[in-house]
């Protein structure tokens, strides 16, 4: 019986213990035993699908895994210990010395800072590309361009990048597309329909969706992720048991809290657009947004993030922060409370002057993850701190 993708994320589990548990049980064990010396020997020549040591596998990683599979419409996939060393791992994996990666100009701060501080010290090279000018793409290609790596929407400005122009890319000069999809989720968007061969999450935003823990995930061709697979059990950046099973948990109500968290977002910015105090909003479902074309066609919704930049740039953005009574000040985004940030100054902080104006993080932008309060109190806080 075919089965919604939503459907499958929500019933794959564990196979049962003869406890005849409903819920799956946490696997918190470092090792796993056999039967005999042939059965050990067996699964260490991958003879056997068998777990061998939970850096390798464990069975609560495995069902969040299959689960993101399933909502990505995935082959394979790999969870990590954060977004950033799932990240990290798609590139160190697939790429060598001498290889180039192509990387839209607007990323997450520390993203950033892995491709320009690190990958160079393994030979590897990069080239900034504009979101919004698909027309220049080609011509940044190199013969030993290797990714193209995007994200879509951008953090913290909300940008969006084409993924059918960039896979048609791809396609034509043998390159492997890499699509971070944190920001929409796959309940948003799913970037394998537009071509992409790997998906990478930071599942501690809103696949969590509460703030407790921490976790990435790559998915995508069988082939790449078996090579991510052998990377990541040698250099380390296992998901925790526990850890995978609160994750696999949320993700169960994944759907429903994306629709909230996405209905939410699109009132507060219809609401928003045109208060006195604010220069410019962007939401990628308001036809307002410069590439509100693109989000029609690659994406479910319009997420949970809305941004705006306040008349009086730093000075404002500050005072702003200070007056907020609910909302939580902190740099992390996805959860069920509604949280404002201030990019400049603290997530994308190590960038330059310079690289911030290029994709326009500016002195007084604002980013706001809208939570699942009623949209009325969010409203009425963000309000009275704009007045004040």
């Amino acid at each position: 019986m075919s089965q919604h993708p939503i459907t499958k994320a929500i019933r794959i589990q564990t196979e049962r213990t003869n406890e005849m548990e409903h819920s799956t049980p946490m696997f918190l064990t470092s090792s796993f035993c056999y039967d005999d010396a042939e059965e050990m020997r067996a699964t260490f020549a991958d003879e056997t699908d068998f777990n061998i040591y939970s850096r390798f596998s464990n069975p609560n990683v495995k069902e969040f895994t299959d689960k993101v599979c399933a909502l990505e419409g995935a082959e394979a996939g790999y969870a990590t210990a954060s977004g950033m060393s799932a990240i990290f791992a798609s590139f160190m994996a697939l790429m060598k010395q001498g290889d180039h990666l192509l990387v839209c100009n607007a990323i997450f701060g520390s993203t950033h800072t892995v491709i320009t501080k690190y990958l160079p010290k393994f030979g590897i090279e990069y080239t900034y590309f504009d979101a919004g000018k698909p027309e220049t793409w080609e011509s940044l290609v190199r013969p030993n361009t290797k990714m193209i790596f995007v994200e879509t929407p951008t953090n913290p400005g909300l940008d969006l990048v084409d993924m059918e122009k960039a896979s048609a890319l791809a396609k034509k000069y043998n390159l492997l597309f890499n699509v971070d999809n944190c920001f929409a989720t796959p309940i948003g968007q799913r970037p394998i329909e537009f071509g992409a061969d790997l998906v990478v999450h930071s599942a501690t935003k809103w696949m969590d969706g509460q703030g407790r823990v921490l976790g990435g995930v790559i998915v995508g061709r069988a082939d790449l992720i078996k090579d991510i697979y052998l990377f990541c059990r040698s250099t380390g950046p296992s998901l925790s048991p526990f850890n995978a099973w609160v994750l696999s948990k949320s993700l169960e109500t994944l759907d429903v809290r994306m629709e909230r968290h996405a209905s939410n977002a699109l009132t507060l910015a219809q609401k928003l657009e045109h208060h006195p105090a604010i220069a410019s909003l962007k939401y990628p479902w308001l036809p307002s947004h410069p590439q509100h074309n693109i989000a029609k066609k690659q994406m479910y919704n319009g997420g949970g993030i809305v941004c705006f930049e306040l008349k009086g740039g730093l000075e404002a953005g500050r005072n702003f922060l200070n007056n907020l009574k609910m909302l939580t000040l902190t740099a992390n985004l996805g959860d069920t409370r509604s949280i404002a940030s201030h990019p400049a100054s603290t997530t994308h902080a190590k960038l330059t002057d310079a690289e911030r104006a290029a994709v326009n993080i500016t002195p007084g932008l604002i980013r706001i993850s809208v939570g699942l309060e009623k949209v009325d109190d969010i409203l009425a806080d963000i309000l009275q701190a704009l007045e004040n």
